[in-house]
């Protein structure tokens, strides 16, 4: 089995991928049973160490014991229902139509379509997920029920997790029937760039940074054969509150919010960013200020994004029309002074470097300075902070709704009887999922879910990187024409051997149904 470097060199990269595409190769045409059976040991194996696995992600992310646990649930979970998917064959969307001389233009020949995996899939570790979008995340998990190879590149937030996970998957795909190096894992800068210039790699997917993701498009565009880049970026997931919303429940409201807004620190890619709402007295204020007062705290998940955090609300805080409704700083250094008089010195660094630990800070404006600075409303603070935005009636939200860039998620607090039509009609072409009296964190992983939106949130809108459609990102369609059944794939074939879901002549037969003529 080829293992992993410390720091992983261009040599050794091109020595992987390589290896990755002969696995690949060897996968091509696995029964989907034996297929889904990859999937389900990589799952038993990671939650049989699970105790190993969340006590390592605490140390190195400093995320509590309880949304660790539930992030690894939540991973495998994921590979189990992938699993399900691949036995049913929904990944292949096999298409049949026979042949038809009364066909309404014309004879039409015997046509047969099945969907075929890429090949070998380059994967970004995102940093906020050490599990749900890292090293068996949903790239990695839906890539391989694609029926591809993948090559992971583990983040440096967490990279003694991220490499004895994938010494788990590693392993548990050995204890099966899977090719050997079908996943594998590497690590360094300079493996990153090798990944994605590899003429074998044929798609990456990357969760992380607009900055990030733009100088990867670049990348991948100047290749001599461009490959498609499912690239999740940036996201301020926009929630507006209508007046009859706000004057029913604002206290449940601003109470949500604040749960919602500082979950995890704030390092959630669908993390309400900016909060529309019709007033903000100073009752409004104490209940939203008390609120953040009983959210968890903890160090972020590394100096650096800790550093961007700061910077990021510095730049809002600074722009014309924005004030600043709540002082995370001014927070924290209350805090620090009380702690400082009740014990001595801890040895916590606060002098004047980077917070790595910040209270939340709200800051807020109005609907005409957003309308005359709209590019404030794309500007991601990623941490515990959000713009509150005050609007004077509710027929400018429409308008303002049009200044947004693409969005993964758009929310609208209303009450029953209301249908605010020409506002979620905006917000339908500017968001992946609208979501009605919820808020954004939390992304089911499910059929209908749509984790994505118009850029700048993704590089793909037509895909989603939660759910099981996300396999489709990683498969192409190839039709086969007058073929004799013997020499048609299984998942065409007349008697389907492979009792998988098929659509034949129009009509759709479930599993073990052939549907033939």
């Amino acid at each position: 089995m080829t293992t992993m470097a410390a720091e992983t060199g261009p040599t050794d990269l091109d020595i992987l991928v390589h290896a990755a595409h002969e696995a690949y190769q060897g996968a091509y045409g696995v029964p989907p049973r034996e297929r889904a059976g990859w999937l389900t040991a990589i799952a038993d194996a990671l939650d049989g160490a699970a105790d190993e696995l969340v006590d390592l992600a605490q140390e190195e992310t400093h995320l509590p014991e309880p949304r660790l646990r539930g992030e690894l649930t939540r991973t495998t979970f994921q590979l189990r229902l992938l699993a399900d998917e691949v036995v049913a064959g929904q990944p292949l969307d096999a298409t049949i139509d026979h042949h038809d001389p009364d066909w309404g233009m014309g004879p039409r020949p015997d046509l047969r379509r099945v969907n075929v995996p890429l090949g070998v899939v380059g994967v970004f570790g995102a940093s906020n997920f050490p599990f749900a979008f890292s090293v068996m995340g949903g790239d990695s998990a839906s890539a391989l029920a694609a029926g591809c190879a993948v090559v992971h590149k583990i983040h440096q937030a967490h990279g003694r997790l991220g490499k004895r996970t994938a010494d788990i998957v590693i392993d548990a795909l050995g204890e099966t029937s899977a090719p050997e190096d079908l996943f594998t894992a590497v690590t360094g800068q300079e493996a990153a760039e090798a990944l994605v210039d590899h003429p074998l790699v044929k798609a990456v997917g990357f969760t992380g940074s607009t900055a990030v993701g733009r100088i990867l498009r670049e990348r991948i565009n100047a290749r001599p054969e461009p490959i498609p880049f499912y690239g999740e970026l940036g996201s301020t997931n926009p929630v507006f509150v209508t007046e009859q919303a706000w004057a029913a429940r604002r206290d449940q409201l601003l109470a949500d919010y604040a749960g919602s807004l500082t979950l995890g620190m704030g390092q959630f890619c669908t993390k309400p960013g900016v909060l529309f709402v019709p007033d903000l007295d100073e009752s409004a204020t104490a209940t939203l200020s008390e609120a953040l007062a009983g959210t968890p705290r903890f160090p972020m998940l590394s100096e650096r994004l800790a550093e961007g955090y700061g910077k990021a609300v510095a730049a809002v805080s600074a722009t014309d029309g924005v004030e600043t409704l709540i002082d995370g700083a001014d927070r924290r250094d209350r805090v620090d002074a009380v702690a400082a008089a009740e014990e001595d010195d801890d040895g916590d660094d606060d002098d004047g470097g980077v917070d790595d630990e910040p209270s939340p800070t709200v800051l807020v404006t109005t609907a005409e300075e957003v309308r005359s600075r709209p590019e404030i409303l794309g500007e991601e603070m990623f941490g515990p902070a959000g713009l509150v935005i005050r609007y004077g009636s509710e027929s400018q939200l429409a308008a303002v709704a049009e200044l947004l860039e693409g969005q993964l998620t758009a929310t609208v607090h209303g009450e029953p009887g209301e249908h605010p039509a020409e506002l979620l009609s905006v917000l339908e072409t500017r968001a992946g999922r609208v979501i009605w009296n919820g808020w954004p964190t939390g992304v089911t992983v499910s059929y209908a879910q749509q984790h994505g939106g118009p850029h700048p949130a993704t590089t793909a809108p037509g895909t989603t990187s939660v759910g099981t459609a996300a396999v489709r990102r990683f498969v192409r369609p190839v039709s086969f024409q007058s073929f004799a059944d013997e020499h048609l794939p299984p998942a065409l074939q007349e008697d389907n051997p492979w009792g998988i879901a098929r659509r034949v002549d129009g009509v759709w037969h479930g599993p073990h149904e052939t549907g033939g003529a």
